[in-house]
């Protein structure tokens, strides 16, 4: 499949002459997917996530829960008090946030825990696992003057080091994906090559071939998984994604935790929905401008690439690594377990002029939308706990 320049191409022409050079010198003379998309999003130049363009929020390609307000933060800080009291209080708490993109998130909470909860807030140590130095900078700028907050790589947190909660917000979604087609009841891997085209004056283009896969791993993930890929009910075309970093990734967490909790919140299915014979295209996805489509050969470098996430996959993965499922809800009933549905409720009993109670309701109610940010996944896994069995509050079904 050939996908060719168009006037809304609005790509890095530095970062696309790099992609078409790691091409021309692969012996093969092409890519993975997986390999494009990580030069796309994470190249420490010219990458998506290392321009000085915004490129979350309002002003960016898309919106988190963090721009909402601070009722997401301070929601999930309630289920870290009770994650914090389960563990005994221990005098050095971590929470360890991956992706922490403008450091929104660690500035609601650190404010609300040191207002409510200043016992947790004093045994605190926050740890912010960031690769991208555009946004390390602007959350050290936000953020620089609460005391419990470092930077780490993975490489500064000890093995089993960590009592507390490793945590992350729409992460997974960007990692790396390898992407595959079903041809003639084959599994067949997707790279991307090169083609010139007759007028010189035109630019090269990114093209799409299929062949063997690049690694045993992808076979072996649907083993894990019991999906059956030959089944005739996918037929010729079906075209879906592997995230393969995702294990990779789930693996380095439960090396560095000793007691506590992995909570994942993000976009995706279970992987019986994952990969539904009906869902034909797979879910990749592109952002820019606050607008989606499924071109990932235009805006190269200046829109965002996301994958949705196969919550089974992390839930296999983390049992391979020795964490246990603590449980997996939507976003919208783990938040109003965890009280915002009590926030919902009080706006009736507030004095505020009409235009501030009508943005405080969107907020609130954009969080809980089954349709958006409502609909995303929560996955709770655990790892040293005493105590089996706990059902935590934001996993409990609200009343």
């Amino acid at each position: 499949m050939t996908f060719k320049q168009s006037d809304i191409n609005h790509s890095n022409p530095e970062l696309c002459d790099l992609i078409r050079e790691t091409i021309a010198t692969n012996p093969q003379q092409r890519i993975t997917f997986a390999e494009y998309m990580d030069l796309a999003l994470y190249h420490p130049q010219y990458g998506y996530y290392n321009s000085d363009r915004p490129s979350i929020g309002k002003q960016g390609d898309f919106i988190t829960s963090s721009d909402w307000g601070a009722d997401f933060a301070e929601v999930l800080a309630e289920q870290f008090v009770e994650m914090w009291e389960l563990l005994d209080r221990p005098q050095n708490f971590a929470i360890v946030e991956m992706g922490a993109g403008r450091g929104i998130f660690a500035e609601n909470l650190q404010q609300y825990l040191q207002r409510q909860h200043p016992d947790l807030f004093k045994s605190l140590t926050y740890i912010i696992v960031e690769i991208s130095p555009i946004l390390q900078a602007e959350q050290q700028q936000i953020l620089g003057n609460f005391q419990c907050i470092k930077w780490c790589n993975w490489d500064e947190i000890v093995d089993n080091s960590i009592v507390g909660c490793f945590f992350s917000n729409e992460l997974i979604d960007a990692l790396p994906v390898h992407q595959f087609i079903l041809e003639q009841e084959e599994l067949r891997e997707i790279y991307i090559t090169t083609e010139t085209p007759k007028n010189q004056q035109l630019e090269i283009n990114f093209v799409e071939v299929a062949d063997k896969v690049s690694t045993p791993k992808i076979t072996e993930y649907f083993e894990l998984l019991g999906i059956d890929l030959s089944a005739s009910v996918y037929g010729d075309g079906y075209r879906s994604e592997v995230n393969l970093v995702a294990g990779d990734w789930m693996n380095t967490v439960a090396q560095k935790l000793q007691r506590g909790y992995l909570l994942t919140i993000d976009y995706g299915h279970p992987a019986h929905r994952y990969y539904n014979p009906r869902r034909r295209e797979g879910t990749l996805q592109c952002y820019y401008r606050h607008r989606y489509h499924n071109n990932p050969y235009i805006n190269v470098g200046r829109q965002d690439l996301t994958a949705h996430v196969n919550f089974t996959a992390l839930e296999k993965y983390g049992e391979l690594c020795g964490l246990d499922v603590l449980g997996f809800t939507q976003q919208a009933l783990f938040l109003m377990a965890l009280g915002l549905g009590d926030r919902i409720a009080a706006l009736s009993t507030n004095v505020w002029d009409v235009a501030t109670l009508l943005r405080r309701r969107e907020a609130l109610h954009k969080l809980i939308d089954p349709m958006g940010l409502g609909g995303f996944g929560v996955l709770v896994q655990s790892k040293g706990l005493k105590e089996k069995g706990i059902i935590l509050k934001g996993l409990m079904v609200p009343d």
